[in-house]
């Protein structure tokens, strides 16, 4: 489905490193520059979760082969495990820089200082890490989920009024970084409001499936819900699969707020089932490239990237999606 960064030297291995399952033995060569001076970088991402996900997979791929970076590229499934052994294979075949998108906030501190006894720069992509160190890794290019969420609650107390809102709250992957923050945007938002109130918080893991489980399960036992605050776009998509089978309208009956805006969230946007999405941007990866030059040529990088985001109402989703990229 997706490109990959290939070389004749290598192809065996990273055809081979594209397609596991995030293991210690995805790939079999040994990495590095070499002579020829070509930076070799291993990435290990979540998974393939959600649309955002595949969109952000494929720009670090496209981008990599444009910058002629040799990736090593690895995808966990969702499993901190699988992050943890590849690093650990990155680090055994010494790559010149590590890339990854932490599953879950903790518990990395001792694969980095490995990376770090090695020599090998560790750049961290769409979300952070939960360390009192942070000399681990290089820098952290991302969004600012905490002000994604800010953002969703802002709009909610503007749009919703006076009128008693109840609202399901459907979280993303437990401990992951933009679940608690968004999570806590939202919360810091609607605080002090006496008509907005979270009634229902559930992970639905950042999935469409998970997403309607969850929502379906919160409409059964709190059938007062009136609003749906969820963590991406692929939850919110869920979300309005189970209020339609409720025999409700999505977007009247439960007015909906999202994060992410790809293209099947802005289309459900733009048809009036979901009501306004904070944009996080998943096209990363000419970015991430660009900051993996600089931090193996030696150069100072700032220790924190933050990507430029915005907001999506219906109308504006009906004007920017015919030139959508994701």
């Amino acid at each position: 489905m997706f490109r990959k960064t290939l070389v004749t030297a290598m192809a065996v291995a990273v055809a081979f490193g594209a397609t596991a399952c995030g293991g210690g033995d995805d790939s079999s060569a040994s990495g590095g520059s070499g002579g020829d001076g070509t930076i070799t970088m291993g990435f290990s991402q979540v998974g393939a979760e959600s649309g955002w996900r595949t969109a952000n997979t494929a720009s670090i791929q496209q981008s990599a082969e444009d910058a002629g970076i040799e990736l090593q590229f690895s995808d966990a499934q969702g499993e901190q495990e699988n992050q943890i052994s590849a690093i650990r294979s990155f680090i055994q075949q010494r790559v010149d820089v590590i890339a990854f998108s932490p599953v879950v906030e903790t518990g990395w501190d001792s694969v980095l200082l490995e990376a770090q006894r090695a020599g090998i720069p560790v750049i961290l992509t769409d979300r952070a890490v939960d360390s009192e160190d942070d000399s681990l890794y290089e820098t952290f290019l991302g969004s600012d989920f905490v002000e994604e969420g800010k953002k969703a609650g802002e709009w909610a107390v503007e749009n919703w009024g006076s009128q008693p809102t109840f609202v399901a709250e459907l979280q993303g992957t437990t401990g992951a970084a933009p679940a608690i923050d968004r999570q806590q945007g939202f919360a810091d938002a609607i605080e002090g409001t006496d008509n907005i109130e979270v009634v229902a918080s559930q992970s639905g893991d950042f999935t469409r499936a998970g997403g309607r489980e969850v929502m379906e399960a919160m409409l059964n036992s709190n059938p007062e819900i009136n609003a749906v605050y969820a963590h991406n776009d692929d939850m919110a998509l869920g979300a309005i699969e189970a209020i339609e089978a409720a025999g409700k309208t999505p977007g009247v009956d439960i007015q909906i707020i999202s994060v992410d805006a790809v293209r099947d969230g802005m289309q459900a946007l733009a048809d009036g089932q979901i009501n306004f999405i904070v944009e996080c941007n998943p096209l990363l990866g000419d970015q991430l490239m660009e900051l993996a030059e600089q931090v193996v040529a030696g150069e100072e990088v700032p220790k924190r990237v933050v990507t430029e985001e915005t907001t999506f109402t219906q109308e504006q989703a009906v004007e920017a999606l015919p030139d959508r990229q994701y």
